[in-house]
């Protein structure tokens, strides 16, 4: 499948030490031809960490896509509406976004990108980044692995010796799981 002319919105949220692959693929994307439109959470959008600063994860975003990140709630709202997306993906996903998508709550552009786009009954890309997969938000993912129209990248056990419920997905294979979201499967295997 050809992305080229594909709208993939890609919602960041503060999983900061997964960026650098991040921003790798959101190249890789616009090398395809999809156009990009980058949407970051409260705290993507703010938060300085040993990984880098804000400012400076807005400004790249925006020089790889070509388009001004959507920064808040009103921003993101229209993209249920306008019907401005064919794909979106949340990348990363933190388990903070993870359980409050399972459970109904839009508070940050993020989530808010996510219900919106949802209401078109179009692909929800989820790319899994959290210390508590294996944990307290297991049941989480299992409610949204089941949910009509979200998709997940592959993931799996990041360090299982010293963080043995954390989870994160392979964004390597970011572009055939959004592939496979467009044609309505899920890419396999889904557990690596």
């Amino acid at each position: 499948m050809s992305l080229k002319g594909k709208r993939v919105g890609v919602a960041l949220t503060g999983s900061f030490c997964t960026y650098e692959k991040v921003f790798r693929e959101l190249q890789k994307l616009t090398e395809e031809g999809a156009v990009v439109q980058t949407i970051f959470s409260h705290a993507a959008g703010t938060i300085d960490s040993r990984f880098g600063k804000a400012e400076d994860f807005l400004k790249k975003a925006e020089e790889i896509t070509g388009n001004k990140p959507f920064l808040t709630i009103s921003e993101a709202e229209p993209i249920g509406p306008g019907n401005l997306l064919d794909i979106l993906v949340l990348f990363p996903c933190t388990g903070n976004t993870i359980a409050k998508l399972a459970n109904g709550i839009t508070d940050t552009p993020a989530l808010m990108a996510a219900k919106a786009h949802l209401r078109n009954e179009k692909p929800l890309l989820i790319s899994i980044s959290t210390n508590d997969a294996l944990g307290m938000n297991m049941k989480n993912i299992g409610l949204l692995l089941n949910a009509k129209n979200i998709y997940f990248i592959p993931f799996g056990q990041d360090n299982p010796e010293k963080k043995p419920n954390s989870m994160i997905a392979h964004t390597e294979l970011l572009i055939p799981s959004l592939e496979c979201a467009l044609e309505g499967r899920q890419y396999q295997p889904i557990i690596m």
